[in-house]
């Protein structure tokens, strides 16, 4: 009985997970600060309701309900929407939440002015905040809003759609550091900078510095307001400046040329990238085998032609199924021992989708090889895979019984060979003579 509930439960996880809208899960817990209220963000709640994901509501002081339990997760996503809180209940730390990472949990994270355990955790992720109380300001362009609430200009990027208008911001910026798992999605303006004062006075003296060094770091479009940044196991985590760029407020607020903000849309896509809808790609299987052939051999033989093949296919949240994908152009497959023997180009196949396929002549180099597929690309899902195969000298009857290059060396041999025949028969006969019998007669 306890077999049939166990295999219940695990049914129902699996459909669950099979019908989300992500393709990690459509569970939510949403950490929610006292001083912020549920209704002023309603537009945002509202929409991930409406996309499937199942919210659940807690306060950053409460233990239930847990985002873990034996250290298992119990969420697909988390929303920290903190900006004030500086202290947690024992099962939220910065520990805890790389932990989330590790085990395909997505976070969302909003920061702010203020020094919070938040703040420590985005180091973590090579983002270098500024000092404490030093949000983004800027006085262009001209506008009834404060220095502090700005409008900005949404770059072209993968993760976002096209056309996106310029989205009101208000919060705290970040450097960005050298790590390549970065995802840069929305940068400050080149005219803002971050200071503790809305006050112009040094405003020109910051700009100048941007172009060279020291407080130019905290100046310029180089200031990120909006970062991602994907694990080697394919999480995801955003960083956003601000918890207002998510309220209702700056959805409905109107940009300075009176045309309607793209607050709303701009946030439903960045939710899209973090919580694994779009952008999210896996392979399915791969195969090799020789030419004419059609399974894969316990050992290749040097000089074979090797045919590799690998599936992939991308998730699609409007159907939440896996479908063929066929729009990776730069993808290479490495045949390696210690260092690359061989680098190709891995195509995909024409009138095949999903299908990526190359053929190519295992070296002249016997030992342990592998194929190895690694294709990492900013805001995609990485894509890596490894496949031991040996490589061996060819048998004893696998070798030609005559090479075209060693003609002249059968040559010399045969001439030698026949002419000390010729030799050696003529001396025998030569010395061959009829000796005639002598007969002694009494």
């Amino acid at each position: 009985m306890h077999f049939l509930v166990s295999a219940l439960v695990s049914f129902i996880v699996l459909a669950g997970s099979a019908f989300a809208k992500s393709s990690a899960g459509d569970s939510v817990l949403v950490v929610l600060d006292p001083s912020l209220k549920k209704e002023d963000y309603s537009k945002f709640f509202g929409g991930l309701e409406d996309r499937g994901y199942h919210l659940t509501f807690r306060s950053p002081k409460d233990v239930h309900p847990p985002i873990a339990e034996y250290d298992v997760p119990k969420f697909s996503h988390v929303i920290l929407f903190t900006p004030e809180t500086k202290t947690y209940a024992s099962d939220i730390t910065p520990q805890s939440l790389v932990g989330l990472l590790s085990e395909n949990t997505n976070l969302l994270i909003t920061l702010s002015t203020k020094q919070t355990p938040l703040s420590s955790l985005s180091t973590e992720f090579s983002l270098i905040p500024p000092p404490p109380g030093t949000p983004l300001i800027s006085h262009h362009p001209a506008r009834s809003e404060p220095a502090t609430v700005i409008p900005v200009h949404v770059p072209e990027s993968p993760l976002l759609s096209a056309d996106i208008p310029p989205v009101w911001f208000s919060g705290v910026p970040h450097a960005l550091g050298s790590s390549p798992y970065l995802v840069p999605v929305l940068r400050a303006p080149a005219e803002s900078f971050a200071s503790d004062s809305v006050d112009d006075s040094g405003a020109d003296a910051l700009f100048d510095a941007s172009q060279k060094a020291g407080e130019g770091l905290w100046a310029g479009s180089q200031l990120g307001l909006v970062t991602g940044f994907q694990t080697l196991k394919n999480s995801r985590v955003v960083f956003a400046g601000g918890v207002e760029l998510f309220s209702d407020e700056y959805a409905n607020k109107v940009l300075p040329d009176g045309s309607a903000s793209g607050n709303e849309k701009f946030v439903k896509d960045i939710v899209a990238w973090a919580f694994q809808e779009t952008l999210v790609l896996r392979i399915d299987n791969t195969t090799h085998h020789r030419v004419d052939e059609l399974v894969a051999p316990e050992m290749y033989t040097i000089n074979d032609q090797i045919v590799y093949t690998t599936h992939i296919s991308a998730y699609d949240p409007e159907s939440t199924s896996w479908k063929p994908y066929s729009g990776i152009t730069d993808m290479q497959l490495e045949f390696t021992m210690l260092d690359p023997h061989i680098r190709t180009t891995l195509p995909p196949v024409t009138g095949q989708a999903g299908k990526y396929q190359i053929q190519f002549r295992a070296p002249d180099r016997h030992g342990v090889f592998k194929f190895v597929v690694d294709w990492r690309r900013k805001g995609f899902s990485f894509l890596q895979t490894i496949t031991t195969v040996p490589v061996v000298p060819p048998r004893h009857d696998q070798y030609p019984r005559f090479l075209s290059a060693a003609w002249p060396y059968y040559t010399g041999a045969i001439s030698t060979s026949i002419g000390f025949f010729l030799f050696a028969a003529l001396w025998l006969a030569g010395d061959v003579k009829d000796k005639k019998k002598v007969v002694k007669t009494e």
